[in-house]
């Protein structure tokens, strides 16, 4: 896991400059403090990120285990109730609609790392209904795929029956 670094004190050493405080080399000094001060800001930054980044990846690792787990546990099982299947497929859904949300961020963040961009809380919450409403139905037309197969399934399975029936 990527840490911190261990926090270090800086120590300014200040270089008595021969000219007035508002010389060209004060100035220069100032600037140059200034710049150094910002760069340990940006490294500070880029730390909290770098943590950030660590503690998503951990999450990641940890929702792929339980999926195998989760799927090696409904594999095992034969004729588990419609209902639980329904509920887990939704939480499912749901959990997919979060990680892809997550994973545009990341993406957006990581190509245009200098554009800050975020909707307003009204066009935020627009847009996760979208997205939910567009998941749920989603998730319908798969089931409803899924049932037309099963169906098509027993149609031919019948159709054999009524095949060998008729030869006898």
């Amino acid at each position: 896991m990527a840490c911190r670094p261990p926090s270090t004190s800086y120590t300014v050493v200040i270089i008595p400059l021969r000219t007035g405080l508002y010389s060209l080399d004060g100035l220069r000094f100032y600037l140059w403090i200034k710049r150094l001060k910002d760069l340990e800001r940006e490294k500070d930054s880029l730390w909290s990120g770098l943590e950030v980044l660590e503690k998503a990846r951990l999450w990641y690792h940890q929702r792929l285990e339980e999926n195998r787990v989760q799927q090696a546990s409904i594999e095992a099982q034969t004729g588990a109730g419609s209902r639980q299947e329904g509920a887990a497929e939704a939480w499912s859904c749901l959990l997919r609609s979060r990680i892809q949300r997550v994973n545009g961020s990341l993406g957006s963040v990581m190509s245009e790392p200098n554009v800050s961009s975020t909707p307003s809380l009204p066009d935020a919450v627009a847009d996760s209904d979208l997205r939910w409403h567009n998941t749920v139905l989603t998730q319908e037309v798969s089931d409803k795929n899924r049932q037309i197969s099963m169906l098509e399934l027993e149609r031919d399975a019948l159709l054999q029956q009524l095949g060998k029936l008729q030869a006898c």
